[in-house]
C-alpha cells in the first residue's frame, strides 16, 4: 500500500485545469489544497498533483527537494484516505500546493499531511451528507 505509481499522479492538462476551475479549496498552513470528487473510472481511488512555486524558492535545486519530501510523506501516510475512499467507491483529484517561504522538515509535513487527509475526509463527508 506504500507506493506512488503513475496511476496516483495527476498528468494530464485537461484533469489539473478541471480541478482549478472546479475544485474546492482549503488551506493548512504551509499546504494549500484544491481537491475535486471525480465521476470517471480510474485506476487508483486518489490521485495527487503537487507543486512549489517559483516565486517562493528560485533554486529548482530547493523545489524538487520539498516535491520529493511531500511525495514521499504522501505515500508513507495515504492508507488513511484511501481507506475510506474505497469504502464508499469514491475517488478524488487533488492538488497540493507549497505555499511556504521556508522548508519545513519530514516531521512537521508528516503531521501537516496527516492533517490534510483527515481534513479531505471531513470535507468529503459534508458534501455526501
Amino acid at each position: 500500500m506504500q507506493t506512488f505509481r503513475k496511476n496516483e499522479r495527476l498528468c494530464h492538462k485537461k484533469s489539473i485545469d478541471e480541478l482549478f476551475l472546479n475544485g474546492q479549496s482549503f488551506f493548512v498552513h504551509p499546504l494549500k489544497i484544491i481537491w475535486i470528487c471525480i465521476k470517471e473510472d480510474v485506476e487508483s481511488p486518489a490521485r495527487i498533483f503537487i507543486s512549489v512555486p517559483k516565486r517562493n524558492f528560485k533554486k529548482a535545486v530547493h523545489r524538487n527537494q520539498i516535491k520529493r519530501l511531500l511525495r514521499e510523506v504522501y505515500r508513507k501516510n495515504k492508507s488513511i484516505l484511501y481507506l475510506y475512499l474505497t469504502e464508499r467507491k469514491l475517488q478524488i483529484n487533488f492538488a497540493l500546493i507549497y505555499t511556504g517561504k521556508v522548508k519545513l522538515g519530514y516531521q512537521e509535513l508528516d503531521g501537516k499531511i496527516i492533517q490534510v487527509l483527515d481534513r479531505l475526509i471531513k470535507e468529503n463527508e459534508k458534501i455526501i451528507s
